[in-house]
C-alpha cells in the first residue's frame, strides 16, 4: 500500500536527541573524548573589555576552527554554512538545534586581534600535544622534518619586479605586518637574494617554481614530526625559500626542548637541511644523528670545474687543479 504524501507540518513539540543522531563511530566522536578547551577563556580573559556586548564564545570558533581542518573547509565563509545545516558539527561545536552560528567576519576579526595577540592557537595545539605524551603517543626518540608549499591568495599576473620595490601607494594590513617582521629570519633576513616578483597585496608571499611548473606565491608550513606514531610535534609557517625552512628547523627543535623536554637523537629530513652549517649544529650543539640527504653541489653544470677535476694529495694534504697546479690556501705571504 502507498504511503501517505510527506509534507511539512509544524509541532509544538519534538521529541529529537541531537547526540541520538551523530554515529558512534563518527570521527568527531573521536576528536571530542580529547579535545579539552577548558582554559580558554583564561587564557584569553585580558584581551576581553570589561565594557560592551558579550563576545562569541572562543571555545565555539576553536571547535569550528577544528571541524574545518578535519574536513577540509578553508573558507570561513562556508565553514559557517556547513557548521549552520550539519547536526554532526552541531553536536561537536554544542550549539544544539536553535544555537546561532557566528559570522563569517568574526573569525577574521578574531585571529588578527586576540588569538594572534595572545599566541592561543598555539596554546591550543600544544594542549593537544601534551595529551598525545601522556597517551604515549610521543616518544621523542627520532625526528622528521619538512616543509610544504601552501599557494598564497596573490593573483601572479599583479605581481611586479622585485627590484622595483613595492609601490610608493602599498598599503595594507598584509603590507603592514610583512614590513614590521622583515627582519625576523623567517620572513626576510633568511636570504639577500631579491625574489623575481613580489605581490603588492602580500609581499611575505614568495615567488616560487619549486614544483616545476608555472611559478606562483606561495609560503612554506614547516612540520616537526615525531616518527613513533607519526604526531606532529611543531609546526611554523616561513617564506617559501630554503634558508627560511633551515632557520626555522632549528627553532622548532630547540622549543621542543625547551618546552616539553622532548630531545631526540635522530633526525630525518630531506636535502633542503642538508647544509654543512646544518649538520654541523646537528651533531656540534645539541648531538642529533642526522638522517639527512647531504646538500652537494660538488658536481657543477655551469663550465667550472667539479669537485672530481681535482686530486687530492693525502701525504702532502693538497689539493691539484686540473693543470696540475698545487692549490694555495689564498693568504698573502710577505
Amino acid at each position: 500500500m502507498m504511503g501517505p504524501r510527506q509534507v511539512e507540518q509544524g509541532a509544538l513539540f519534538y521529541n529529537f536527541s541531537l547526540d541520538a543522531h551523530v554515529p558512534a563511530d563518527h570521527l568527531l566522536r573521536s576528536i571530542d573524548r580529547f579535545v579539552d578547551l577548558s582554559e580558554l577563556r583564561r587564557e584569553l580573559a585580558p584581551f576581553y573589555s570589561m565594557l560592551g556586548r558579550p563576545s562569541i564564545d572562543p571555545e565555539l570558533m576553536i571547535r569550528m576552527l577544528i571541524v574545518g581542518y578535519c574536513f577540509g573547509i578553508r573558507s570561513e565563509r562556508r565553514l559557517c554554512q556547513e557548521v549552520h545545516l550539519n547536526l554532526a558539527y552541531r553536536w561537536f561545536c554544542r550549539l544544539g538545534l536553535d544555537g546561532n552560528v557566528p559570522d563569517h567576519s568574526t573569525f577574521s576579526k578574531n585571529r588578527h586581534g586576540r588569538f594572534r595577540e595572545s599566541d592561543l592557537l598555539r596554546r591550543v595545539f600544544e594542549t593537544v600535544l601534551q595529551r598525545c605524551m601522556r597517551e604515549g603517543l610521543v616518544g621523542g626518540e627520532a625526528f622528521a622534518i619538512d616543509a610544504s608549499l601552501i599557494k598564497a591568495d596573490a593573483n601572479r599576473q599583479k605581481g611586479i619586479e622585485g627590484e622595483k620595490g613595492l609601490p610608493p601607494e602599498a598599503a595594507g594590513r598584509a603590507v603592514k605586518e610583512y614590513m614590521a617582521v622583515l627582519d625576523d629570519e623567517a620572513f626576510g633576513a633568511a636570504t639577500d637574494v631579491v625574489p623575481k616578483f613580489v605581490s603588492p597585496a602580500d609581499p611575505a608571499a614568495r615567488w616560487t617554481g619549486a614544483h616545476g611548473g608555472q611559478a606562483f606565491f606561495a609560503y612554506s608550513t614547516n612540520y616537526l614530526i615525531d616518527v613513533d606514531n607519526g604526531i606532529i610535534v611543531d609546526v611554523e609557517a616561513t617564506t617559501a625559500i630554503r634558508q627560511a625552512e633551515v632557520l626555522v628547523a632549528k627553532r622548532m627543535i630547540e622549543r621542543s626542548i625547551d618546552r616539553f623536554d622532548l630531545y631526540p637523537a635522530r633526525l630525518l629530513g630531506d636535502s633542503a637541511y642538508g647544509s654543512a652549517e646544518m649538520l654541523g649544529w646537528l651533531v656540534y650543539e645539541h648531538g642529533i644523528e642526522p638522517h639527512v640527504t647531504v646538500f652537494d653541489k660538488s658536481t657543477r653544470q655551469d663550465g667550472t670545474f667539479s669537485r672530481d677535476d681535482f686530486t687530492y694529495d693525502h701525504v702532502g694534504d693538497v689539493y691539484s687543479c686540473p693543470a696540475g697546479k698545487m692549490l694555495t690556501t689564498g693568504i698573502k705571504r710577505s
